[in-house]
């Protein structure tokens, strides 16, 4: 049986975000306070692991839920920018119900294909550099465990890329809820299997 290997992807925790807009790849969103408590119970959940590297988007709010995983592991918290957030059209615009974003036909060619999406970074360029991250974990903590903290969006679309599923979703029916891992467990450089938790709580 060749060498197992785990990466874990963890999704962020939740953000401090008064004004409930896209903030995408902005700068200055940090983790709320029930953000900075769900990252503590990954760090919990993930603190018996033979975690040997850590590695985050270069947002903030991902630094900030990756320091205490790397914290219980005396390890240092490295960055990728191929785990950051997907680029999106509406990012700083409010977009919830009511709003004037939807109403303005100027964004309407922005709304044209859902599949690519038209709206933002293409499904397949977000699954390639995920799976490009994901390779360099594995490859760097071959034999152990690594953790990468990313984001909803690109933490999916390696999912469904890793799995051989499409890559165009609902995305409503995502299972990446904030501060979640999603387990890639090798035998070498075979995927074997996916686990999913939700250390802190739905």
């Amino acid at each position: 049986m060749a060498e197992q290997t785990r990466v874990h992807v963890v999704r962020h925790g939740e953000v401090h975000n008064p004004s409930g807009i896209l903030y995408g790849r902005l700068p200055g969103f940090r983790l709320s306070e029930a953000g900075a408590a769900q990252a503590a119970a990954v760090a919990d959940f993930l603190a018996d692991r033979d975690v040997v590297a850590v590695i985050a988007s270069p947002l903030q709010r991902a630094q900030e839920t990756a320091a205490p995983i790397a914290a219980r592991h005396d390890l240092p918290v490295d960055t990728d920018p191929d785990l950051i957030e997907s680029a999106n059209f509406f990012e700083g615009r409010r977009l919830g119900p009511g709003d004037g974003a939807w109403r303005d036909p100027r964004v309407w060619w922005q709304l044209r294909n859902p599949f690519t999406p038209s709206w933002g970074e293409p499904y397949t360029q977000i699954a390639q550099r995920m799976a490009t991250a994901v390779d360099k974990a594995r490859a760097r903590a071959a034999g152990h465990e690594a953790v990468c903290v990313s984001h909803q969006l690109p933490v999916w679309t390696l999912r469904m890329h890793a799995t051989g599923r499409r890559l165009w979703h609902d995305p409503r029916r995502r299972q990446c809820a904030l501060a979640s891992v999603t387990s890639l467990i090798y035998d070498g450089d075979r995927l074997v299997d996916v686990a999913y938790s939700q250390p802190a709580g739905a």
